[in-house]
């Protein structure tokens, strides 16, 4: 209860005090309705300009929108037993943080919030809703999951949410991501947006010698010796899933971000949504 109030009262705070960014939309304008045409005028967002209305009649016209009233943000959260480690913090309880400040932030702006979360199946999930006690349910939910020996199936997640979000909606998934997912059909229906949660000693570990490693996934004991050169190709690994996982992330569309566990959670999710 403890930990889980520290994050609430942490989150809430630097939410409400501006330290993540306030956009009223972070749709790339599919947030808006399309209304009507009119002639360009001098201060006009360019990016509006029909071109196809324009060629026709010599002169440029833009598209004006109106814009909706709430958006639907989902948070997702995966929680296979991989995110059961940290040398700072556990990442489970980053995962956490990341959904009470993106849950703090939805609410803010007037959007409706919902949450899921997912191992290889789908755990729990809450209805849309603006109420402020949802936050606070969903990262005691997670932070209270017990994660171990639990795996992930990307292809389940995708499928469900893509069934049961009716309404176009802004997804937030937040895992570690050590398997590459393909969201390119959700993305196509969907804005989604990957939040990656790592610890910096899963990348890049040290020389330990000859040691036992317990699978946090399917509980199965490894042992091997992990000197320099075993070391240094586990990362030479580990940076080519993630070139081959961002890439993929790229081509279907999808934004993301990388959090550590000894960073600021804020400052990256603001730079996210600030750098769109």
């Amino acid at each position: 209860m403890s930990k889980l109030k520290k994050i609430l009262v942490r989150a809430r705070r630097q939410v409400f005090s501006e330290m993540v960014g306030n956009n009223p939309s972070v749709f790339h304008g599919e947030g808006y309705d399309f209304i009507e045409l009119r002639e360009y005028m001098p201060g006009d967002d360019i990016r509006h300009i029909d071109w196809n209305i324009t060629a026709k009649m010599q002169k440029p016209f833009i598209k004006i929108f109106r814009e909706e009233r709430e958006l639907s943000v989902v948070i997702v959260s995966i929680l296979n037993g991989s995110v059961h480690f940290g040398s700072k913090k556990f990442k489970q309880e980053i995962i956490a943080e990341v959904a009470a400040l993106l849950g703090f932030s939805t609410l803010k702006n007037g959007d409706l919030l919902s949450s899921y979360i997912f191992t290889d199946e789908m755990i729990s999930h809450t209805k849309p809703s603006k109420k402020l006690y949802q936050v606070q349910k969903s990262v005691e939910e997670i932070l209270n999951f017990n994660a171990l020996n639990r795996r992930v199936d990307f292809k389940f997640i995708a499928d469900t949410l893509f069934r049961r979000l009716k309404r176009k909606s802004l997804i937030l998934i937040i895992g570690d991501y050590f398997e590459i997912p393909d969201f390119k059909l959700l993305a196509k229906k969907h804005e989604v947006i990957s939040v990656v949660v790592r610890d910096r000693l899963e990348e890049h570990p040290p020389k330990m010698g000859f040691a036992s490693l317990l699978d946090p996934e399917s509980g199965v004991v490894l042992e091997g010796d992990f000197n320099s050169s075993s070391v240094k190709a586990y990362s030479k690994k580990v940076a080519l899933h993630d070139y081959k996982l961002f890439e993929t992330l790229r081509k279907s569309g999808i934004r993301f971000t990388k959090v550590y566990t000894d960073s600021s959670v804020a400052v990256a999710l603001r730079r996210l949504f600030e750098g769109r």
